[in-house]
């Protein structure tokens, strides 16, 4: 009979635990470095012969560049495809590289000529690494589904905001309203929307640059509503401060709260966060959080829900329940 086993990389092992406690499995024996030279090791000092072995591996940044102890996004993505190699000459049975934080997947199409479509090279690598199956949470673009040839399975993170803005909102509740920070993020806050039974608006930006953007409308109606702000990911926070600010000054908004599955928060996000119109930034535990992190951001956890998929996964039970 095949048995369970659930490995961490170093990116984020807090939460491997927590979702080991929740499973109840103990933690797989293994150790993720680097020599002197800068080079990624990782050693598997258990047998996975057989076994229906889980690596979950953020590929993120941690800590920031310069400061000790700073580890990048390439960091994490080699020591996972190095453990994933290591698993698969270790002979295990079926490998799933559990990744709540999938990098690179904002670089998915080409935008110009001689562009590379890192997404692709990042599933390509993982799948020749010797992943057999693949377990995400919000990836940035749906289409990098398809740049894999096994089974992708991409988790909803926005069902985990709508117990805790319930409660938030629950005196106000008729007086506040989903938005869509962009028009990209429309079918994914309509989702939301619907689970919470509000109505949405949209912020219409145009973009300039990389990682800036200018607000141009609101399309909706959010004058002296408590406004919830849904997006994937926040970066440098400079399109969701903008639009925090556009939905108070231009829209007329009574607060603006603002979640999101990975907080990425580089370079002045934090500045630009503690200086914004946002009451408050909820985020999920798919990256780690900084030390320097400000006091508006609260973080709530997605342990429970992976460790759900992992075993549904594991039984071959059908994962509809987590995505409806």
């Amino acid at each position: 009979m095949k048995d369970l086993k659930i490995f961490s990389g170093s990116s984020n092992p807090a939460l491997t635990r927590a979702i080991c406690k929740a499973i109840g499995v103990p933690m797989g024996n293994s150790e993720c470095g680097a020599f002197s030279d800068g080079e990624s090791f990782a050693s598997i000092y258990e047998t996975v012969r057989g076994s229906d072995v889980y690596v979950v591996q953020s590929t993120c940044a941690t800590g920031k560049p310069g400061d000790k102890g700073y580890h990048s996004v390439n960091d994490y993505l080699m020591e996972m495809l190095i453990m994933l190699d290591a698993l698969k000459r270790g002979s295990a049975g079926r490998i799933t590289a559990v990744l709540p934080y999938f990098g690179y997947a904002r670089q998915d199409r080409k935008t110009k000529p001689r562009d590379p479509i890192s997404a692709r090279l990042v599933s390509d690598l993982l799948t020749k690494a010797g992943a057999d199956h693949v377990l995400t949470m919000d990836i940035h673009c749906l289409q990098i589904q398809g740049f894999f040839d096994i089974p992708m399975d991409n988790l909803q993170g926005g069902s985990l905001f709508v117990e805790y803005f319930k409660k938030k909102f629950a005196d106000s509740y008729d007086n506040t309203m989903v938005v869509s920070p962009d028009v990209g993020s429309v079918a994914r806050v309509r989702n939301f929307a619907q689970q919470m039974n509000m109505p949405m608006a949209i912020v219409d930006k145009r973009r300039q640059k990389a990682n800036s953007s200018e607000v141009m409308n609101i399309i909706g109606d959010v004058k002296d509503k408590n406004v919830i702000l849904l997006d994937d990911m926040v970066d440098t926070a400079g399109s969701l401060c903008g639009a925090a600010k556009a939905l108070m000054t231009i829209g007329g908004a009574k607060s603006v709260t603002a979640c999101a599955s990975h907080g990425v928060l580089s370079g002045p996000a934090m500045e630009r966060i503690d200086n914004s119109f946002l009451d408050e930034l909820v985020l999920l535990d798919t990256i780690p959080a900084p030390k320097d992190l400000s006091s508006k951001i609260h973080y709530l956890t997605v342990a429970p829900m992976f460790a759900e998929a992992i075993s549904r996964m594991f039984n071959d039970a059908s994962m509809n329940a987590i995505y409806s």
